[in-house]
């Protein structure tokens, strides 16, 4: 263990503690018999954080704060109850045959050692937490019961059903109803889920996650419950608890095995009681690359041509959930050098992007897309992107940078890329304005990609065929279903796209206020545009996704 006095020492040198409060913790030692780091807690000079910190820096090894920690529960069988109790000893996560332990005293070979040999792992990695924060994963995943029948079991669903709001504060604390959360959001996070959901019904409460795209069950819980979980999803992201008939927005901050996690929280009262919608956002996720998103060679090329031009607007569109913004950070980290100054307004900011300025909307203080969008350029920016241009106002500051020589990334909700030059007419936006700004527009779907441990081959049935025609042949793929895709049959997303670069033949027609078929047509006809289900076939034809997928987000 480190010496008491390279403790003390580093908090007086970190200014944490000062030398009078390190006498009075001297005299209280004394005077009680307490260890002086439990006597400068004792007397509120510091925390048992600030101690753990402190140990960890002296020690050389990591601090890791657990109070917002969530592990996978499958971990417990590595390090069982007894062993973690007995060292105070808790399990984080698991990278190949070396696992991570939290630990008072990270020095404790025996402890180790022990570790090692029962978990059957060639290594142990130890890192630094408070007793506090060890005791919280002990009690949360700990004792008591185990599975989720267990855990609801444990919750007193007619004691909560007859509790006043203003006592919902105390049942989010008690550890099943804390037990039961954490292992709903271990659970989605293991499974790569984009959000879950928790959906109250007339006699049940429907735990649903979206993977992929696609909402499958995960637990059907006893409806009493759904109280208990609401108060504690309240109580995290800052709600007011005793509301439950109006909508309420927040945001919970989590580690979850070592990833930074920012769940945003959806509210929303429905007959049967309140259904909540988390967003989960991983902050510590890789950012795509360009070439990772699915672009074919020849649509990369051209779209890389476009983000290196010095000002225009790149408009990237298609509903929600179909990876704009993916494609938006994929090209701004493309772009992104010391010697360009880019800025970003969004709704929200949903990673951190390093060098690059980024804000969100806030109606309430009156930031909006078009006020932020005003104050961006009073910043001397380079490159800028807005997340959505939802109003003619947006619009038009959009199109005043870009021709101001900024280049402006931006997205609409239309259902294919033509449909955007004709929704900015139907905002109010002038023709010419228009066809001198916009350079390029990306339309794109997410489809689901074919598990690779149960690809087979298979004979499409005739509805899925029927009018593809000559577009209907060579072989075909699907998944047959196994545990790697939980029996899905796919594995992750790609996106299929449809490119259109803007030439003066294009330029030509929107200032004619032309339709978007007649605009389409044109770009057929002159090779300047792919559409959505000939991408999305081509990926039928590299055996990477179905061609029941591409018909199901596509359109002829």
């Amino acid at each position: 263990m480190t010496k008491k006095q390279e403790i003390t020492d580093l908090l007086l040198k970190e200014k944490l503690i000062t030398p009078e409060q390190l006498i009075k913790a001297k005299d209280e030692t004394k005077r009680t018999g307490l260890s002086l780091t439990r006597a400068l807690e004792k007397l509120g000079f510091i925390s048992e954080e600030d101690i753990a910190k402190a140990m960890a820096k002296s020690l050389g090894v990591p601090y890791m704060d657990l109070r917002d920690y969530i592990i996978d529960s499958d971990l417990t069988k590595l390090i069982p109850e007894s062993i973690a109790k007995k060292h105070k000893m808790v399990p984080l996560f698991k990278v190949g045959s070396s696992l991570s332990v939290a630990m008072l005293n990270p020095q404790d070979i025996v402890a180790l050692d022990e570790a090692r040999k029962i978990s059957k792992l060639d290594t142990i990695e130890p890192v630094v937490a408070s007793e506090a924060g060890i005791q919280k994963i002990l009690d949360s995943y700990y004792g008591g019961p185990g599975t989720v029948d267990e855990i609801v079991s444990f919750i007193d669903a007619d004691k909560i059903t007859g509790r006043e709001d203003k006592d919902l504060a105390e049942v989010a604390e008690e550890a099943p109803v804390v037990k039961l959360l954490n292992l709903i959001i271990s659970k989605a996070v293991k499974e790569r889920a984009s959000d879950i959901h928790i959906e109250p019904e007339a006699k049940n409460l429907l735990v649903r996650n979206r993977i992929d795209g696609s909402l499958r069950e995960a637990y059907n819980l006893p409806k009493g419950v759904g109280r208990a979980i609401a108060s504690r999803i309240k109580v995290l992201s800052n709600l007011d608890i005793a509301e439950s008939r109006r909508p309420q927005d927040g945001k919970i901050s989590l580690n979850v095995e070592n990833r930074s996690l920012d769940i945003r929280v959806s509210t929303f009262p429905t007959v049967h009681g309140e259904n909540i919608v988390m967003r989960l956002l991983d902050k510590s996720a890789v950012i795509l690359g360009l070439s990772d998103l699915g672009l074919s060679k020849e649509k990369l090329d051209s779209f890389l041509e476009l983000i290196r031009r010095p000002n225009g607007i790149i408009l990237v569109t298609g509903p929600t959930g179909s990876g704009k913004t993916t494609t938006l950070y994929a090209a701004l980290t493309t772009i992104n050098s010391v010697d360009k100054n880019i800025i970003t307004i969004e709704d929200p900011v949903e990673y951190e992007l390093p060098l690059i300025r980024q804000t969100q909307v806030n109606a309430k203080i009156g930031v909006t897309f078009a006020e932020g969008l005003k104050a961006i350029l009073r910043q001397d920016p380079d490159i800028i992107m807005v997340g959505e241009i939802r109003d003619k106002d947006t619009a038009d500051i959009a199109i005043r940078a870009s021709l101001t020589g900024h280049l402006v990334f931006s997205t609409l909700h239309t259902n294919d890329a033509v449909s955007s030059l004709t929704r900015l007419v139907d905002m109010g936006i002038e023709t010419f304005l228009i066809s001198s700004s916009v350079i390029g527009i990306v339309a794109q779907r997410l489809v689901r990609v074919i598990c690779d441990k149960c690809k087979e081959k298979y004979t499409p049935v005739d509805p899925a065929l029927k009018d593809l025609g000559d577009k209907a042949k060579g072989d075909f793929y699907r998944g047959k279903g196994c545990k790697n895709c939980e029996g899905s049959g796919f594995s992750g997303r790609i996106g299929i796209f449809e490119f259109l670069t803007i030439n003066e033949e294009i330029r030509r027609m929107v200032n004619e206020k032309k339709t978007a078929d007649q605009i389409s047509e044109k770009a057929l006809s002159l090779g300047l545009l792919k559409t959505l289900r000939e991408d999305g076939l081509e990926k039928v034809a590299q055996g990477v996704t179905t061609i029941e997928e591409v018909l199901r987000v596509t359109k002829v």
